[in-house]
């Protein structure tokens, strides 16, 4: 398989938002508050036109991070040729700085549902996503980073925890992870599950890239607490709090305010990239807590000149094939994005 030089193009350990249209002068008057920008790639694979030229102009003045929307990398069916194209097409002109996308799927049986859907951690879908991810990267000519989802129900057929799923997907493609902690708070609340102890076992040395969003708040039949990853509200108090945790243990991560529905106006939207900053600017002063998953031990080597045993999550064990099993022992460096 290739292996993509990622550090060429890299987002800055800055807050970032995620740009709409209605904020392309203010942006340009008023650019302090962010260090970057992040689009969905299907917004702009069509022919061309104003959108498109603002964004060229945009990435001229900043670093660009496009996040796909549509590949449906969890998905049954192969990943459609000619969206990747499209995809292709379109990375390839603005050079991002960071591609990612979704552990989701959209579509099935030839039709496109526009939501992104969970899947069961499962040995057969860890090899299906594996393999999308890696066709992604040879599309593109560069490492993506995988998004963990917010999730709404669980399946009665997983034998995998998300974390060990995600780890594993990464361990065995070279592709980063984005932390989503609002995915976090929301997936947690949902399932009756402790986000503080998810960030804590979280592969945090993979993370190349945050997101920080809002999130609406239900009550589902028996009156338990049921949150929507609305991505239209500010971020809540304890979205603010994880994120200030994993920033302590990690150091200073790209991170993005991720606003894309009832889309507030400029100043609002700044006020929380600078709010964020004021999360990052203190953690450069202060080195990153060592931790279980910061360990060179805990870590695929960077370079081989012969394949060398690298960690296989324990409950990934007892379902491994013989390919699996092989693919315990990598021959290609896997890509760290952050802490040395």
């Amino acid at each position: 398989m290739t292996i993509f030089d990622h550090f060429a193009r890299r987002l800055p350990a800055l807050p970032g938002v995620g740009y709409k249209p209605q904020h392309f002068s203010e942006i340009l008057q008023d650019p302090d508050p962010v260090g970057w920008l992040e689009v969905h790639a299907e917004n702009y694979m069509g022919a061309g036109g104003r959108p498109l030229a603002q964004l060229r102009h945009l990435a001229e003045r900043f670093p660009i991070s496009v996040h796909g929307v549509g590949l449906s990398i969890g998905g049954e069916a192969p990943l459609d040729r000619d969206h990747l194209a499209g995809l292709s097409r379109l990375c390839g002109e603005m050079n991002p700085a960071s591609f990612s996308e979704h552990l989701a799927w959209s579509t099935h049986d030839g039709a496109f549902l526009n939501d992104l859907l969970p899947l069961p951690y499962t040995a057969q879908t860890l090899a299906r996503v594996a393999a999308h991810v890696d066709q992604v990267q040879e599309a593109l000519g560069q490492q993506m980073l995988l998004e963990n989802p917010s999730t709404y129900v669980a399946f009665r057929e997983t034998v995998l925890d998300e974390i060990d799923f995600l780890a594993e997907i990464a361990r065995r493609t070279g592709c980063g992870l984005l932390l989503d902690v609002n995915n976090v708070f929301v997936s947690c609340t949902n399932q009756q599950r402790d986000p503080w102890d998810y960030i804590t076992r979280f592969p945090l040395h993979l993370v190349g890239e945050i997101h920080l969003g809002g999130h609406d708040a239900d009550h589902d039949s028996a009156n338990r607490p049921l949150l929507n990853d609305s991505h239209g509200t500010e971020v809540a108090d304890p979205g603010w709090a994880l994120y200030a945790e994993v920033i302590r243990r990690t150091g200073p991560l790209p991170t993005l305010i991720e606003w894309y529905n009832d889309v507030p106006d400029w100043q609002t939207l700044a006020a929380e990239a600078t709010r964020a900053r004021q999360i990052l600017v203190p953690a450069r002063a202060s080195p990153a807590l060592p931790g279980p998953f910061l360990t060179p031990k805990a870590r695929c080597p960077q370079a081989l000149s012969a394949p060398k045993a690298c960690p296989m999550p324990n409950a990934l064990r007892s379902i491994a094939t013989p390919s699996t099993a092989r693919s315990s022992r990598c021959s290609r460096p896997v890509f760290r994005l952050c802490n040395g």
